[in-house]
């Protein structure tokens, strides 16, 4: 999944809660609950991120997959940073052990990431890649975002991402949803939306839906 050129401010912590992830693929369907995303502002420009996913598929036991463990950076503050210009980052770290058949291993992944806005309408540009977790094969990934605001608190958003590993054919797919925050008061924000594969080796379909929320883990000083 691609991201943007954004990090946590120092102290904070957001959470990314994939509470439902329904996929299609070959006439079977495999859940993932949760999905859960962690980024922590080290210091300024800088955050930690970890993630993992628990999944089931048909006739199996619960897994637990894709877990990893990255920095995140921020190189150039532009727009998402209440700037002019381009915000550029760069997100890298480890691949960590899956229990999933044949991902035992370490990986290694490193995205750089462009966000820019056209007005309305805001995008990020995802590139990266590295070697994968089962075998050390080398893999590319790519990504585009679009975000158009229809209110204050919502936004519609389009993606086309993919992913190519060596020796496999691409997993590419498109995605519509939207971000909702409900309450303009708090870091608390609700999206969902509907992920197609565009090429054979992607899942046919996927439906999600998650919940983000953000809180300092030390209390601000008082002024």
């Amino acid at each position: 999944m691609s991201t943007d050129a954004a990090v946590a401010d120092p102290g904070f912590v957001e959470i990314e809660l994939g509470y439902f992830q329904l996929a299609h693929e070959h006439h079977e369907d495999t859940f993932s609950t949760p999905k859960v995303v962690l980024n922590y502002g080290l210091v300024d420009r800088l955050e930690i991120v970890g993630e993992f996913a628990t999944e089931k598929a048909p006739h199996d036991d619960w897994q637990l997959v894709d877990p990893a463990l990255f920095l995140k950076a921020i190189l150039k503050e532009g727009v998402l940073q209440e700037k002019d210009g381009l915000s550029v980052a760069l997100e890298a770290g480890a691949l960590l052990p899956s229990t999933a058949p044949g991902e035992g291993g370490v990986g290694f992944e490193a995205t750089g990431i462009v966000s820019g806005q056209l007005e309305p309408l805001t995008y990020h540009l995802n590139a990266g890649g590295g070697v994968d977790r089962a075998d050390a094969r080398p893999f590319a990934t790519w990504g585009v975002i679009g975000e158009l605001p229809v209110v204050p608190a919502l936004r519609f958003v389009g993606e086309v991402n993919g992913e190519s590993v060596e020796q496999e054919r691409a997993k590419n797919s498109v995605l519509a949803g939207f971000i909702w925050q409900p309450f303009a008061s708090r870091e608390l924000w609700i999206d969902a939306g509907i992920r197609r594969g565009i090429t054979r080796a992607a899942p046919d379909w996927q439906a999600t839906l998650g919940l983000t929320f953000a809180f300092p883990v030390w209390p601000r000083a008082r002024p």
